[in-house]
């Protein structure tokens, strides 16, 4: 009702309008002094619009949206259909909505690992990469598995000095090995000489080794930290940054697995590892154990698409300028039978975006449009890496010295524990790293039209949880466009099949998405465009 009343208006408003004022001419934007107020046009991002597009968005029927997937196409339909109903301009490829991507995809076929005829379970008992790995065309067979320290080979300590490790099956530990005053023998000071994992299988790969088995003490921490990567097939565009080619083949273990294949050796291993932090000197064990691994891979490529919807500027001097809205639509998918929905993370964030367009469409129907043009995109594959809008920013469809900010909408519909007591907050998160008028616009936006709590907990730098760097705005943000990134934090259903709409708080989403429409309004209709004046 609050939608059909706040149209009513705009028409009336608009009728007026035309009755009393004359066309303006190409170079000059007219006042319309009857025009609606930006409360009225705010009002098209109401909850009833917000659950119509997140109860379709979050079904069964979509799959939960993972990207190159059936359920992930139906959504970009979806959204694209939105787009043309509000009568915006095709401005994609041949004439669609859609900015298309060719994404490459890998994933384990059959893995297995066995030592000494014990059968081990990969992500609970090892974690093993397809993108660091190029796969094993045939089973590894073993009789023997080397102990070699830590793995490297530098000018002050070296692991392989004196030792054949071609075609063999080596165990190492992660980092580097420290004295009692956390000196690192390899640099000769607390600081590390930069021996992480990819490096080390460079280094195995280049002496010829079969196969690295890294001890992870803390194998359930990297479960979860790697779950967008290991709950699906993984999502690359182009070339990986390390090329499995150049890697030998790899398998992080628990410490279980370790102690088996270390067997009855384990006690000459320990020992050997305490001489080596004692003394900074290399020692190797070989180990009798009966070990198979087996890593038979898939590769395909797969499509995905942004979705873009295109509001022109009214200002004929502002329109080539450009705000770019955001949010992700993708989410993890099915796996077996269930099915993770994802209606926080992000149909929250895309129904909101697509309200937004909403009232950006019907201010410019009312003759009132955003002075600087509006880009209202939503992005495929950030659950991936961030790679829809990654994609974006280095093929812009309008050039990015032109776009002046971008508004990312990732999570809004849910209450975290730290507000349990007042759902009326959202975290805002790189609203002043880039620029302190962007940071500013959105308190006086909110100080006006919403009244929520501005939360900047992890907008701290030193944030153990980087949000910062985890959402589409940081690609925009990497190449120096001011963003602003609307979050509620996490719950007990993140990335769970369990994050379904009947958990959303309507009545909250909607206080955000206004302010998130009263913020780019701003930006879009401020005489001069934001500037960048903080340097990260």
């Amino acid at each position: 009702m609050n939608r059909i009343l706040a149209l009513l208006t705009c028409l009336l408003f608009w009728g007026a309008s035309l009755a009393q004022t004359s066309a303006p001419s190409e170079t000059e934007v007219v006042p319309n002094p009857s025009a609606p107020s930006l409360t009225t046009l705010a009002e098209f991002v109401d909850q009833e619009g917000l659950k119509a597009h997140l109860t379709v968005l979050a079904s069964d029927e979509y799959e939960g949206r993972e990207t190159g997937q059936a359920g992930n196409e139906k959504a970009a339909r979806y959204i694209a259909e939105h787009f043309r109903a509000l009568g915006l301009p095709p401005i994609g490829e041949e004439n669609t909505y859609f900015q298309r991507i060719r994404f490459n995809t890998e994933l384990w076929s059959d893995i297995d690992l066995k030592v000494n005829d014990k059968e081990f379970r990969h992500l609970w008992d090892f974690i093993s990469f397809p993108h660091q790995n190029e796969g094993l065309s045939t089973p590894l067979i073993t009789q023997e598995v080397i102990f070699l320290g830590y793995g490297i080979s530098d000018k002050k300590y070296d692991d392989y000095k004196g030792v054949d490790v071609k075609d063999k099956v080596i165990l190492i530990y992660k980092g580097e090995p420290t004295n009692r005053k956390g000196i690192s023998h390899v640099s000769g000071k607390k600081t590390p000489a930069g021996w992480d994992e990819m490096r080390k299988l460079r280094l195995a790969k280049e002496r010829g080794v079969k196969a690295v088995f890294i001890i992870e003490d803390k194998i359930k921490k990297l479960r979860q930290e790697s779950r967008r990567y290991l709950m699906g097939p993984y999502v690359s565009l182009g070339q990986p940054e390390n090329d499995p080619a150049d890697l030998a083949s790899s398998c992080y273990i628990s410490t279980n697995v370790a102690k088996e294949i270390m067997s009855g050796n384990f006690r000459k291993i320990v020992k050997a590892r305490k001489k080596i932090r004692k003394r900074g000197k290399a020692r190797s064990v070989k180990i009798p154990c009966r070990l198979l691994l087996r890593q038979d891979k898939s590769l395909k490529v797969v499509a995905g698409d942004n979705v873009m919807g295109y509001i022109e500027g009214t200002d004929p001097k502002l329109k080539e300028e450009l705000v770019v809205v955001t949010a992700h639509y993708d989410h993890l998918g099915k796996r077996g039978d269930n099915i993770f929905n994802g209606a926080d993370d992000n149909g929250s964030g895309t129904s909101t975006v697509l309200e937004v367009a909403q009232a950006m469409a019907e201010a410019k129907k009312a003759g009132v449009g955003p002075r600087r043009s509006v880009l209202v995109m939503l992005v495929t594959g950030e659950e991936k890496g961030l790679l829809g809008s990654k994609y974006y920013t280095e093929r812009p469809v309008f050039p990015l010295e032109n776009t002046i900010a971008n508004v990312n909408v990732d999570m809004v519909g849910r209450v975290d524990k730290r507000h349990a007591d007042d759902p009326n907050y959202i975290y805002v998160i790189g609203s002043d790293r880039l620029s302190t008028e962007l940071h500013e616009i959105n308190e006086t936006a909110n100080e006006k039209y919403t009244q929520l709590t501005l939360d900047y907990k992890y907008n701290e730098r030193d944030d153990p949880n980087r949000y910062y760097y985890r959402s589409d705005h940081y690609n925009f943000a990497e190449k120096g466009i001011p963003a602003i990134f609307y979050f509620n934090g996490t719950h007990k259903d993140y990335h769970r099949p369990s994050d379904t709409v009947e958990k959303i708080n309507f009545e909250k989403m909607e206080k955000i998405g206004r302010l998130v429409f009263h913020t780019a309004w701003e930006l879009a209709n401020r005489d001069k465009r934001i500037e960048v004046d903080v340097e990260e």
